[in-house]
């Protein structure tokens, strides 16, 4: 491990990165005289880096990652009766953006690998009555893509959703995470590789639902069609809400986009010492760390580990606390919250996502890492777990 020059220096959980290119487009969004309002002029070139590196057939910018689901869930038409598969191990945004378009949960268990959905498990829950399924890349590492699609090879009729608030930039067997399913969210809040404060984006894959997510995202107007030429004045067809982010918002983000390949490298480095410095002990102290399958390039999001005993982790926490390094967990799963049983379509059992949450442990995880403070969080966590199995 390395020599310290400063032991006692504070190692923060997140730390948001931005610089000057941020603030001059946030400021030249402001006062150039253009338009401040959604899909402005920084709006429109950030979208087009993520088109190009999705392929999509468009990407909507939004407010916020909850909001481009929620648009998604508009997308699908659910009703009383419908149903959508969403694993337990997530954020309630992945169940709560369908229920709020009437439908019904039936919670998945994950799989203990990549920690997401299990296929076994949206298997045994599919019927005639589920409209989609919701994919979470846990940690930006894509999930069991393969499996999910034999199990749905047979139902044309169930779309898939990825929640990909992780993901952005990771990849399955070449393919864009946000790109495997009909539609993809995606999350610019400052705890993610790509931020603006808050924001988020609706990928759509196929191109015969473009117009229709436009009239939903423009309050439920055919506005689009307006600015395309395609109708003389635009006036109200459907369902929707004020979806947009604003322009400066854009700013920040492309500024953000515009340096992709220099913020995911960093976040490599930082992924790569970690694993580098725990793997070692790892197997001795009973530690899971993160499981990259060979035909998988990570979005590099966080760091955990699965330490050897639920009781553990609040004293290996205090542990680190002492030594200035901030950690934290995750999701409490969602199929036995106040919530998720409200929510439910019917009580589901999701073992293994009882288990990964009680013992799964976040390090600090930001661009500004140096390789001496992942030693320090990792020798310190180290210490801490082998003192409390002796």
């Amino acid at each position: 491990m390395s020599q310290y020059a400063n032991p006692e220096w504070p190692i923060r959980f997140n730390v948001p990165d931005y610089g000057d290119a941020e603030a001059e487009y946030a400021r030249e969004s402001l006062l150039g005289g253009g338009s401040t309002s959604a899909n402005g002029q920084f709006s429109h070139k950030a979208v087009e880096i993520l088109q190009a590196e999705t392929g999509a057939a468009e990407v909507l910018l939004t407010t916020s990652c909850t909001a481009a689901l929620e648009l998604s869930a508009m997308l699908l038409d659910l009703g009383p009766g419908d149903t959508v598969i969403v694993p337990s191990f997530t954020f309630t945004s992945s169940a709560l953006a369908f229920v709020r378009q009437g439908a019904r949960i039936l919670f998945c268990d994950i799989e203990p690998r990549t920690l997401g959905p299990d296929p076994a498990s949206v298997a045994a829950l599919l019927d005639d009555s589920v409209k989609a399924v919701v994919l979470v890349h846990y940690a930006g590492i894509a999930c069991d893509v393969e499996g999910i699609r034999e199990v749905l090879k047979d139902r044309p009729d169930v779309a898939v959703v990825e929640d990909n608030a992780h993901g952005l930039f990771g990849r399955w067997r070449g393919e864009p995470l946000g790109t495997l399913g009909r539609f993809a969210t995606l999350s610019f809040h400052d705890t993610k590789n790509f931020i603006c404060g808050e924001g988020g984006a609706l990928v759509v894959s196929d191109t015969a639902d473009v117009d229709r997510a436009w009239v939903h995202y423009d309050k439920g107007t055919d506005r689009q069609a307006f600015f395309l030429g395609q109708v003389d004045k635009y006036s109200w067809r459907d369902n929707g809400s004020s979806f947009g982010l604003a322009d400066p918002l854009a700013a920040v983000l492309l500024a953000q986009l515009e340096r992709r390949e220099s913020i995911q490298s960093r976040r490599r480095a930082v992924h790569e010492r970690y694993a580098a410095a725990l793997a070692p002990n790892a197997d001795e102290l009973g530690l899971q760390l993160p499981v990259v399958p060979d035909d998988v390039e990570p979005a590099y999001h966080l760091f955990h580990v699965l330490l050897p005993e639920a009781s553990m982790r609040r004293a290996v926490m205090s542990d680190l606390k002492r030594k200035g390094i901030e950690s934290a967990f995750h999701y409490v799963p969602l199929h036995d919250s106040d919530g998720g049983e409200r929510f439910a379509a019917r009580p589901t059992e999701c073992p293994v996502s009882i288990d990964v949450s009680s013992r799964l442990l976040r390090l600090p995880f930001h661009n500004s890492l140096t390789p001496d403070e992942c030693d320090r969080v990792a020798e310190t966590l180290l210490a801490s777990v082998a003192g409390r199995r002796s």
